[in-house]
């Protein structure tokens, strides 16, 4: 039976608030290393078993990480795709540390559908980006975006690594983005996939494909991104 306090509150949920309230003043910040459970059982007064219950709880909502022989640690905050925002913009409203690494840039003119997508002939040449996203030193997603070699002449590797790519079509170009189509979906990881995101093979990801328009009503972008989960949430708001 689980130990209760006097409050009516079971004891583990009770540590499991008092975790989560440190986490959210700032005193215990992403990263940080959590109490064990044989000091919770201490600070407490409870049972190692209510102790690693409360652990597991929190691990559950996604607020900690256990790794075996090192301990529980703070989690990253997850990523919520509630706005249309580049990348860069999502993980800095979030207070996050965010870069990118170019993994390849290339013209391709074998991408029929994508052409397609973007109302485009089905042999224009494209702009193949593959980018790997990070949050401080840590891979959080794969973006591969698509959009006219014509079109958008003259986007460098270098820029890239450094802006984003909203900000070089908005400020470079006169593209103003307004909204995006999405088929959003879960699939497993591929060897080369959980390479780059280091997360096992066949492990759970977000895929997200984009259709990107500006305020010409044209699409100028097309987007598949590969989000890991544990780093991601998609957040929904339904209307009857």
């Amino acid at each position: 039976m689980a130990q209760v306090r006097k409050n009516g509150l079971p004891a583990y949920k009770q540590i499991q608030s008092t975790i989560m309230r440190r986490v959210e003043k700032g005193s215990l910040k992403p990263g940080d290393l959590v109490d064990s459970e044989r000091e919770l059982a201490r600070i407490h007064g409870v049972s190692l078993m209510t102790a690693r219950h409360a652990l597991i709880a929190l691990e559950r909502e996604g607020m900690v990480v256990r790794r075996r022989g090192s301990g529980t640690f703070v989690a990253p905050p997850k990523i919520h795709f509630n706005k249309l925002m580049s990348y860069t913009e999502q993980m800095s409203g979030r207070g996050l540390a965010v870069s990118s690494k170019v993994l390849s840039l290339s013209i391709t003119h074998t991408e029929q559908e994508i052409a397609a997508r973007l109302a485009l002939p089905a042999t224009s040449p494209l702009v193949k980006l593959e980018r790997l996203r990070l949050s401080g030193d840590e891979p959080c997603a794969i973006e591969t975006c698509y959009f006219s070699a014509d079109e958008f002449a003259g986007i460098t590797k270098a820029r890239l690594d450094r802006l984003s790519l909203f900000s070089i079509l908005e400020r470079d170009y006169g593209i103003q983005i307004a909204h995006a189509d999405e088929e959003i979906d879960a699939t497993t990881a591929d060897a080369h996939t959980a390479r780059l995101l280091d997360i096992s093979s066949g492990a759970a990801v977000l895929r997200i494909r984009q259709k990107i328009y500006s305020t010409s009503g044209k699409p100028g972008l097309y987007v598949l991104g590969l989000y890991r989960s544990d780093r991601h949430s998609l957040f929904i708001r339904r209307f009857r």
